[in-house]
């Protein structure tokens, strides 16, 4: 009997339409479940519906910025990983964030391999 298993969820969060799509194709293609969000209501439903593993939150989102997703997806679930994309010298937000229990930051623009790298560390993705 083959075993299935479960592919490794991530919720990308960002009001930038091109970030969510190449972000999506990226790991999708490494092969992680994807899911999308625009801004924090979405991204919350999607974290209580889904339970992903791993949430990749840009900061700077109109609504409820990325600081008050954060709490709130520690709130619902503490052990969701958060990786935080800020723009460049945003200092204060990513201390914040990291306090929030964020376990690592990307200034934006961001590298693809060091997400994709960082995103491996978290969720080494099981062979076969």
């Amino acid at each position: 009997m083959t075993e299935v298993s479960e592919l490794s969820k991530i919720l990308i969060v960002d009001d930038q339409y091109g970030i969510r799509i190449l972000l999506n194709e990226i790991f999708q293609k490494e092969g992680y479940e994807t899911f999308q969000a625009a801004n924090g209501v979405q991204a919350l439903a999607i974290v209580e519906e889904e339970t992903p593993d791993l949430v990749i939150l840009d900061m700077k989102i109109p609504g409820m910025d990325g600081l008050e997703i954060l709490r709130r997806v520690k709130k619902l679930n503490a052990s969701i990983q958060v990786i935080i994309m800020t723009a460049y010298g945003e200092l204060d937000m990513i201390h914040e964030a990291i306090k929030l229990g964020a376990i690592t930051h990307f200034a934006k623009p961001f590298d693809i391999d060091e997400i994709r790298a960082a995103v491996r560390k978290e969720l080494p993705i099981s062979a076969g």
